[in-house]
């Protein structure tokens, strides 16, 4: 049996690595990695998160709805920043802000159609006020 789990990688199959890297790092700011299969040409992505979980991105067949969601906490609030910031990049959000247990969540679409979820707890925050503001 498992004995103090946790989760180390979560995988997702994507139609194209250029464009599932570009959101990944230019929408969301993750620190991502294109890795190369012996120079095989099946590059595929790596991004290192907290608790050093690791998103796995290669190229497949895949539909939306088959892959695990991946749940984003912000322990800092200010949930409906990120998602605003997110509609301003263009992302399709499939679920606005909207109570959750314990807080707020939202979900948002990756190019694929792979829904991520923000989650954040009711004692923040949901806006960051600027500096001075």
């Amino acid at each position: 049996m498992l004995s103090k789990p946790r989760i180390g990688a979560v995988c997702y199959y994507v139609k194209e690595i250029a464009r599932t890297e570009a959101f990944y790092r230019d929408v969301l700011g993750l620190s991502v990695q294109r890795m190369d299969d012996d120079g095989a040409g099946n590059d595929w992505l790596i991004a290192t998160i907290e608790s050093n979980v690791e998103l796995l991105f290669f190229v497949a067949e895949s539909k939306p709805g088959n892959s695990p969601i991946i749940v984003f906490d912000l322990a800092e609030g200010g949930i409906d920043d990120v998602v605003g910031g997110l509609a301003e990049k263009g992302t399709t959000i499939v679920t606005p802000v909207s109570h959750a247990p314990g807080g707020w969540s939202a979900e948002f679409a990756d190019p694929d159609g792979h829904v991520l979820s923000l989650y954040q707890s009711a004692e923040m925050p949901r806006v960051k006020r600027a500096a001075g503001g």
